[in-house]
């Protein structure tokens, strides 16, 4: 009989699997030049509707001056914009374009295609264990005590 894993060998076994569907959905699916940060930072402003470039830094975790520079170049790319802060017209809150909602929903959509595909060479069972584990995997993802 199969020895049951302990829990920080399901965490090591799991991590790099993760991992490894993160990248390859990134690697399918994001625009030319479309970074992990630049997704989350587009994927977070959809979600907030705005943000201050402190905000968006600390919640990526990394520098300001990179946030900066990474919110430039979302700009560029007519990807976001940048307003005033409708509740301290001195400071300045990036917003979504339309543009940048319409590459989220792409991106959204060819991420979904990929996995159809992905899943459907999977069989009915395995199909099933993925299913299963979705909970599993929110109640992870949220933190959620039993």
């Amino acid at each position: 009989m199969a020895r049951k894993q302990t829990t920080r060998e399901l965490a090591n076994a799991f991590a790099p699997r993760l991992s490894r569907l993160v990248r390859l959905l990134i690697r399918e699916t994001a625009g030319a030049g479309m970074s992990r940060t630049s997704l989350s930072v587009l994927a977070a402003l959809r979600d907030s509707g705005s943000a201050r470039i402190t905000e968006l830094a600390e919640a990526e975790r990394v520098a300001q001056p990179s946030m900066t520079t990474l919110v430039s170049r979302l700009e560029e790319q007519g990807l976001v914009e940048r307003r005033s802060d409708p509740l301290d017209g001195r400071a300045v809150v990036v917003a979504l374009t339309s543009a940048g909602r319409a590459e989220l929903e792409r991106m959204t959509a060819s991420r979904t295609e990929l996995l159809t595909r992905r899943l459907e060479a999977l069989t009915p069972a395995e199909q099933g264990a993925l299913a299963a584990a979705l909970p599993a995997l929110d109640r992870l993802i949220d933190g959620e005590e039993r």
